[in-house]
């Protein structure tokens, strides 16, 4: 993927945002999401997240406010239902900003004119103990504690578990955009850190609604 500007489709929620390398299952039963699914699989199998922003309930039957940053995923597992919704897993590629929207009546979802973003990896073993701290104290202060396998299941590699982390942990959805906005590795694993810190210094109170059994 290059710089310059490409479609994608995009398939925007409210409280979902996807990184790189990163796992999503979805499921589709809205019929423009069932045809966007259908073109994706017909053609290069990419979908571009998007969150909405503002008062997104207002015109979701239509096109409310996105966000300009989004991330692109492949889709690996499909199965169609019987009834013509359907089960997918979404595994996250590439960042991308929307550069303008595409004007289109004959297509019931949403297409944009994108630019890809590209990841500076960096090393942040030497940031991954601190990192593994703070989570494991923000699951112990929530009440759930990690489970004992945990950090045998993430993955070990820098980007694709400070991604992983990025996407599950219960955190303000527009703070994981503001993770997902870092270009660089190291600056999105101190960022999480320090929005994890800042987790567990505030009151205790209801956790954020996660991303379970995301149906649209």
């Amino acid at each position: 993927m290059s710089g310059s500007p490409e479609v994608a489709r995009l398939f925007p929620l409210p409280n979902v945002v996807l990184f790189p390398h990163v796992e999503l299952p979805l499921h589709v039963f809205e019929q423009r999401y069932r045809d966007l699914v259908r073109d994706a699989l017909a053609d290069d199998r990419m979908i571009g997240m998007a969150l909405l922003r503002g008062d997104w309930r207002r015109n979701y039957e239509g096109r409310p406010d996105l966000f300009r940053l989004g991330c692109a995923g492949v889709i690996e597992n499909f199965a169609a239902l019987p009834d013509g919704r359907s089960n997918l897993i979404l595994r996250g590629v590439s960042r991308f900003e929307i550069v303008g929207e595409i004007e289109d009546e004959e297509t019931l979802y949403r297409r944009a004119q994108v630019r890809w973003l590209r990841d500076e990896a960096d090393d942040v073993e030497d940031l991954a103990p601190g990192l593994r701290r703070l989570v494991d104290r923000l699951l112990e202060r929530r009440g759930a504690g990690a489970p004992p396998d945990l950090w045998e299941r993430l993955p070990r590699e820098g980007e694709r578990l400070v991604n992983s982390l990025a996407f599950a942990l219960d955190l303000p959805v527009v703070e994981k955009l503001a993770l997902l906005e870092c270009d660089r590795l190291r600056a999105r694993t101190e960022r999480l850190a320090q929005l994890i810190e800042f987790q567990l210094a505030a009151p205790l109170s209801g956790s954020p609604p996660g991303t379970d059994d995301i149906a649209h």
